[in-house]
């Protein structure tokens, strides 16, 4: 049975207008349909989990903001300085919550997420939902 995966700290490449009060990294663990996560401009753009213990990832769940999906994407899990799986994901353009299963379950302390392209032409990523689930 999976789990969802809590203990963890988060950053990002950038948020928008500097604003963290409305457009910050801690709106995409909230749970409120309202708020979001809304990155700056620029490429790439990315997030990362550091988890407070070593985690089983097996899937994510990720709900964008259509006309701000990422393009291009990848995973890269770690221990340490080491990538133990590096593998692309590819959004739709929609805002519906998206899952994303990793190819095999991997242990990890980190997650990041990068991306590497946007459909919005300035770059701009804005997430309302990510969840991570561990075995």
């Amino acid at each position: 049975m999976c789990q969802v995966i809590g203990d963890f700290k988060c950053k990002v490449s950038s948020v928008l207008n500097k604003d963290v009060k409305q457009f910050g990294k801690q709106f995409m663990f909230d749970n409120n349909e309202e708020t979001c996560w809304n990155s700056d401009q620029g490429l790439p753009q990315w997030i990362q989990l550091d988890f407070e213990k070593e985690e089983t990832v097996t899937h994510l769940q990720i709900q964008f903001q259509g006309g701000f999906v990422g393009n291009e994407c990848n995973f890269e899990l770690s221990s340490g300085q080491v990538v133990s799986l590096r593998e692309p994901f590819y959004p739709e353009d929609v805002n519906t919550i998206q899952t994303f299963n990793l190819s095999k379950p991997t242990s990890c302390n980190s997650l990041k997420i990068v991306f590497n392209k946007s459909t919005d032409f300035f770059g701009r990523i804005v997430i309302y939902k990510l969840v991570v689930f561990n075995k």
